[in-house]
């Protein structure tokens, strides 16, 4: 996919935008607004708006007022967050927190547009220029293809709906695309699940003639090429077949046509280069390995004579390249040192380089990704080589090819699997377009300025606590990249580098002071509780496995002057550990009908305590101490609790427990019995205590947004709390501060 380009002058700085118009107009009205004003400040605005805007269609004002709010505090200007939080709704009251910091370079200037209109995930991207101006061409799993400006982020045709197999009645879909010029008119060739090869008129938004025959089976991967002047498409099948077309003719490569088929395996992704002369193009496959096979035409034509078709295409292997472990899903060529190169991306999480006139690594691998490299791409910026990958782990990340490192952070935004990628030039800037599984397709700014280190998890957050290290209140996240990452509570700048070496997500975890240390504690996959220091990021202790099943929950607590942990496993017991002697205190507690889930700690008459839910829609509270139940067992929920918490109300231990069965309870510790009514509303998935205006509160996560309850009255505390992304875990921060992950992302809301 080549790099394209128009140019555009750039006009002065002019008034910042009218925030309660952006945040109360109609979408279409502020995008068209914001993108006719001039200046950085305007295009910023715009990007901030972008970040979420296939949320924003469907938002009443004030709901899209916290959305803003928060996603310019993602983007690090916390005047524009709190500017958007001040816009004054009539009848439309203000929550009782509003963001105090986000993580996320998400909105760093890299960010230009948000394409949204596909309907399913985005598949497959190419760029081209149409009438002067730089498109992007996008496939999806809705079986449209559509072409957008990258200036305007406006289509400019309709979609055009793939055809129904008469058989199957299987709409099909585009799985790959690729661009050329034919007869002076820009076209997309597409790689269809039906097997067929459709070919778009890019100026006209038509299809160019009758789809090509293609192959017996889906075709997965197509590139683009000149031969002897004339355009050439060349596809790979799930037949795992090579086939090689004239766009002029739409005939295969090859007067007859009768040429035996080059039968290459299990294709991925294709790319064409230009080897010492020699048009090539560079398969990537499922064993692991790049195929780099000749494309030189043989049998030419007598002196004087027309060449009409070419004669038969002289297809071979030229060279077999192998260092993956695992598929090779990516692939892309470009030129390193004025060498041509093949840039791959990897199913081991890996960007490799290739030099394909020698067939030899180009460096070492580049490491950085932490999920399936499925996408790769390659431009110049600065004058330098670039290449662009995107993947499972959501993440975009652009690699200097001539110094074999990373450019700046991760861009980050997409929700889910990003499935491909293309660069384009607009406006003097290189940019790179994704296409993604949250059915938006993005446009980043590659020229951009790096996060200034609001860059955070590349996973979703799992877990969240908070703590004091090194005299300052922190904040401590643990996510599905499989690292912990520790943040300062007061301005949201990551404290340190990330604590890594975990083998899966890191979806529990706890703080507690270890020999005068602040330490993170963490429970590995055999059930082990482990201690790494958040002041060096090392492991300083791991307990023996203990739980004979996985353990669900876990809450830090000290006993007898000794700090220790206290979880909830599988096994339905719950466990003590001394976390400094890494050993257990006592044996298993035994009670719970279910698994234990929910585990927090409270003091009980001077004495620690354990409060603990079940599956089997109880509540028990454990005498740490003496290693055994307080009372009998606490009923009332008519399903899993799912969430425990404890407080002090008017004076009282109480514990704060949330259920599967849609309702919060409180409960008297000393007495056992319930404090008011149970709190209904959705299934609570997440909690956590906190105050609102000197009011001890609950603040409750679900299916959707975050609710907010007095605890004393039950009654509803300010409007719902919403996030760009969907909520996760929650945790009470000083000062009545409530610190939250949704998505990859970790903010902290800060009462009025």
């Amino acid at each position: 996919m080549s790099d394209i380009s128009t140019e555009q002058p750039r006009e002065a700085d002019a008034s910042p935008p009218d925030l309660t118009f952006v945040v109360s107009a109609e979408p279409e009205r502020v995008l068209a607004a914001l993108d006719g004003m001039p200046g950085p400040r305007a295009r910023f605005v715009a990007a901030v708006y972008r970040a979420s805007a296939e949320t924003h269609r469907d938002m009443s004002a004030d709901l899209r007022r916290q959305v803003l709010a928060m996603d310019a505090a993602r983007s690090g200007d916390r005047d524009l967050a709190a500017g958007f939080a001040a816009v004054d709704l009539p009848g439309r009251p203000s929550p009782e927190w509003t963001v105090a910091w986000a993580s996320g370079s998400l909105l760093d200037h890299r960010l230009l547009h948000v394409l949204t209109g596909h309907t399913g995930r985005v598949l497959t991207v190419a760029t081209a220029v149409v009438d002067g101006r730089p498109v992007a061409v996008t496939g999806g799993s809705d079986t449209t293809v559509r072409v957008w400006d990258l200036a305007t982020a406006d289509q400019i045709h309709a979609p055009l709906y793939g055809e129904t197999d008469p058989v199957s009645s299987v709409t099909a879909e585009a799985f790959a695309l690729s661009t050329a010029v034919v007869a002076g008119r820009p076209v997309a060739v597409a790689a269809d699940s039906d097997g067929r090869v459709p070919v778009v008129d890019l100026t006209t938004g038509t299809y160019l003639r009758e789809r090509l025959p293609g192959h017996g089976d889906g075709v997965v991967a197509v590139a683009t090429a000149v031969l002897e002047g004339r355009p050439v498409a060349v596809t790979a099948g799930r037949d795992g077949i090579l086939r090689v077309w004239d766009l002029r003719t739409g005939r295969r490569a090859g007067a007859s046509g009768a040429e035996d088929p080059v039968r290459i395996g299990s294709p991925q992704a294709m790319a064409a280069a230009t080897v010492d002369g020699v048009p090539v193009v560079l398969v990537a496959g499922r064993d692991g390995t790049l195929l780099i096979w000749s494309l030189e035409p043989v049998g030419p034509p007598a002196p004087g004579a027309v060449r009409t078709s070419f004669a038969k295409v002289g297809l071979r292997l030229r060279d077999r390249l192998a260092g993956h472990e695992g598929q090779v899903p990516a692939v892309a060529a470009t030129a390193v040192d004025g060498r041509p190169v093949a840039v791959t991306g990897g199913a081991d999480h890996t960007v490799r380089v290739w030099d394909l006139a020698t067939g030899r690594p180009v460096g070492g691998p580049l490491t950085g990704h932490t999920g399936r490299v499925q996408a790769v791409a390659a431009t110049a910026v600065d004058g330098r080589p670039v290449a662009v990958t995107a993947g499972a782990d959501h993440t975009v990340r652009v690699w200097d090819l001539e110094a074999g490192r990373p450019v700046g952070g991760p861009l980050t935004g997409h929700t889910g699997r990003v499935w491909a990628v293309a660069t384009a030039t607009v406006d003097r800037r290189p940019v790179a377009v994704t296409a993604g599984a949250d059915h938006t397709v993005r446009v980043w700014d590659l020229s951009g300025e790096d996060g200034a280190g609001r860059a955070g998890h590349t996973g979703q957050v799992l877990a969240v606590a908070t703590a004091v290290a090194g005299g300052r209140p922190v904040a401590v996240t643990g996510g599905a990249d499989r690292t912990v990452r520790v943040w300062d509570l007061a301005t949201g700048h990551r404290s340190g580098p990330p604590v890594t070496g975990f083998p899966e997500g890191v979806s529990i975890l706890a703080t507690a002071v270890l020999d005068g240390r602040t330490a993170v504690v963490t429970v590995d996959a055999d059930s082990a509780v482990g201690t790494w220091d958040l002041a060096t990021g090392r492991r300083t202790g791991r307990s023996p496995a203990g739980h004979a099943g996985r353990v669900l929950a876990m809450a830090t607590a000290v006993v007898g002057g000794r700090p220790v942990a206290v979880t909830g496993g599988a096994d339905r017991t719950v466990r003590v550990w001394d976390l400094e002697a890494g050993r257990p205190v006592g044996g298993p507690l035994t009670g719970h009908g279910g698994r234990v889930t929910a585990v927090a700690a409270a003091v009980l008459d001077g004495r620690p305590v354990a409060v603990t839910g079940s599956w089997d829609a109880t509540v028990r509270v454990w005498d740490l101490e003496a290693g055994r139940p307080v009372g009998g067992p606490l009923t009332g929920h008519g399903d899993w609790v799912t969430a425990v918490a404890a407080a002090v109300l008017d004076g009282r231990p109480v514990a704060v427990t949330g259920s599967r069965d849609g309702t919060v309870r409180v409960w008297d510790l000393a007495t056992g019995r319930p404090v008011g009514g149970p709190l209904t509303g959705d299934p609570v998935r997440t909690m956590a205590v906190t105050a609102a205006g000197g009011r001890p509160a609950v603040a409750i996560g679900g299916n959707g947004p975050v609710r907010v309850r007095d605890l004393r009255t039950g009654r509803r505390i300010g409007p719902e709390l919403v996030f760009p992304l969907p909520v996760g875990p929650l945790a009470s921060a000083p000062d009545g501060a409530l610190l939250a992950g949704f998505g990859a992302e970790v903010a902290l809301l800060a009462p009025r």
